[in-house]
């Protein structure tokens, strides 16, 4: 791994380029998005080395900590990002020596639970990264203690640092989004189209940017603006 180079993970699994801090429409969620910028930003002085996330499907909880990941890597730190998920079936002996790292982001924490040898794993790294002052970003579907972790010093340690939770955005906040994400990829996208979009398309996040890729690919081809009759006749409305 190269310093300040984006973080390439182990076991195929990779950061998204786009999943940034300027990528992320914070809304409601401004607060939180602040707290894990100053704890991706090496040399900084944090108030609490360790936060946890929880939210909704959609509310935007991997894109941050992989921005986490992003930032911390383009200042010369050292981070890791590990979707538990994906990751699990290689067994909990890749948790060893994670503590190396200036950042640790743990996404999918919510695959953990019930499972002894893993939540030991956790439990140990967790008590090393306090040893060495590491920085833990954590994330869930819901707070540490409704994971029904079986291991109570573990959930007790889920829960000495900061918690937050992400709040879904609105329909406003939606098509800020959409604004914002179509602007980083050079496209003019109308309050009236964006407002279009989501009257007609499905609300849910990945779905939205879905559309956001395919209108984004068909107006290039045809160099035609966004326009409603244009979004309505590419995406068969």
């Amino acid at each position: 791994m190269s310093l300040g180079q984006p973080v390439q993970l182990p076991l195929g699994v990779k950061l998204r380029d786009e999943a940034t801090f300027t990528s992320y429409f914070a809304g409601p969620n401004a607060a939180v998005v602040g707290a894990v910028e100053a704890l991706a930003s090496p040399g900084s002085a944090v108030p609490e080395p360790y936060i946890y996330l929880w939210g909704a499907q959609g509310s935007g909880r991997s894109h941050l900590l992989q921005a986490a990941c992003h930032r911390m890597s383009e200042r010369d730190g050292l981070a890791m990002y590990l979707p538990l998920r994906e990751v699990k079936s290689h067994g909990p002996a890749i948790l060893e020596g994670m503590e190396a790292f200036d950042l640790l982001c743990l996404d999918q924490l919510d695959a953990l639970a019930g499972d002894p040898e893993w939540e030991e794993a956790l439990f140990h790294l967790y008590n090393r990264l306090r040893e060495q002052d590491g920085r833990l970003l954590l994330a869930a579907s819901a707070p540490p203690r409704a994971l029904e972790f079986t291991l109570a010093d573990l959930a007790s340690r889920l829960s000495w640092g900061v918690v937050y939770q992400l709040q879904m955005l609105d329909d406003h906040g939606k098509q800020e989004m959409l604004k914002l994400r179509a602007e980083l990829r050079g496209l003019q996208l109308p309050d009236e189209v964006a407002r279009y979009i989501l009257s007609r398309g499905s609300r849910g996040m990945a779905e939205l940017f879905a559309a956001l890729d395919h209108l984004d690919q068909a107006s290039l081809q045809a160099q035609h603006r966004l326009t409603i009759p244009f979004v309505k006749r590419v995406m068969g409305w």
